[in-house]
């Protein structure tokens, strides 16, 4: 069967910067797509690269959409290369959206509907099964009392950013500020390294993390260190995963299915942070995760509506623990991302 396709570029502009130990990141480019069939069926799917962590650059996959003849075959979607694993999770997830399963979260009473994506209200999902992302340094301390009041449980703060005794500072005060909210329920904090601490730091947090699980009656846990070294340090991360309490989590040692497969066969029998958007091909994703059950935690890359519906779908299909969804970021836009999206439908 041959689609016709279309695409249309976008940028967000973040709310506040997003600051990791990768630099500081203001603007999220992405490509929105459209495919419809011979009989008039569309599906959208999106591709929102994250060069720095793994996927092609924005300016790669435009050029591959670019290359693209107006229809294109089934065949062609499936032969797009590992090196585009952005544009793979693109384009099979708009073919998928023809006939489009319904939402994790349901839609709201006259909720708003564009093609076959239902957009469901915020007062209905469930944020205790998101984990809310907090920014770096001390502003994460205001951000969690509103993120708590929105429902938020499970939390993600990103470290490596600024001088490890400042912010092991504000770590104290962090874990001190969610157990006074949590009232003796639990609450989960995890952190976020990005790769950018050394191994005697990364030994310091995880031992700051083992002494908050050892706290009697406290009703905060570190769930683990995400990604405390850089992808180089493969056996370095194994080795520290065997002598602390805390878990370790891969995340851009597991950027798309490659590595995830390279760090599985390695041994690597911890936890998997996918973010599915830049993954690769959903269906040898899937198909991977059926096959080796690993613990996986399924997370964003700040894609928009399209991309997260596809994305939670898949993680929903998947996910074999009780781990909250990494997709609490909504916060990081203050855009109607309901009026630009109709928008840009209407110029297609």
């Amino acid at each position: 069967m041959l689609y016709q396709f279309e695409f249309r570029t976008y940028q967000r502009k973040f709310k506040r910067p997003l600051r990791t130990s990768h630099g500081v990141w203001d603007i999220r480019s992405g490509i929105i797509l459209r495919l419809t069939d011979e009989n008039g069926q569309i599906g959208w799917g999106e591709i929102a690269p994250l060069s720095w962590f793994g996927s092609e650059t924005f300016e790669q996959a435009l050029d591959f959409c670019t290359s693209l003849q107006t229809h294109i075959s089934e065949a062609t979607i499936f032969a797009i290369s590992a090196e585009l694993p952005a544009c793979q999770f693109g384009f099979e997830s708009a073919l998928s959206n023809e006939t489009n399963s319904p939402p994790p979260a349901p839609p709201c009473q006259g909720g708003e509907q564009i093609g076959s994506l239902i957009y469901p209200c915020e007062g209905e999902k469930k944020l205790s099964q998101y984990s809310g992302l907090l920014p770096a340094g001390e502003v994460a301390l205001s951000v969690l009392q509103m993120l708590w009041k929105q429902g938020f449980r499970t939390f993600k703060w990103k470290i490596g950013v600024a001088a490890i005794e400042e912010e092991l500072k504000v770590f104290q005060q962090l874990v001190k500020a969610m157990h006074d909210l949590a009232d003796r329920k639990p609450a989960l904090l995890r952190l976020d390294a990005n790769g950018g601490l050394n191994y005697s730091q990364a030994e310091i947090w995880l031992q700051a993390c083992d002494n908050v699980l050892e706290i009697p009656d406290f009703s905060v846990s570190v769930e683990f260190l995400e990604q405390p070294l850089p992808i180089t340090q493969f056996d370095e991360m194994l080795a520290l995963s065997a002598v602390y309490k805390t878990a370790i989590a891969l995340d851009e040692s597991v950027a798309n299915l490659d590595r995830i497969q390279e760090c599985y066969n390695q041994g690597w029998r911890g936890i998997f942070v996918v973010k599915p958007v830049i993954a690769g091909s959903p269906s040898q994703l899937r198909k991977f995760c059926q096959t080796h059950n690993i613990d996986a935690v399924f997370s964003s890359v700040f894609e928009t509506e399209i991309g997260r519906q596809a994305a939670l779908n898949l993680a929903t299909e998947l996910s074999l623990n009780s781990r909250a969804l990494g997709f609490g970021t909504d916060d990081w836009f203050d855009d109607n991302q309901e009026t630009w999206l109709k928008h840009l439908w209407q110029q297609m």
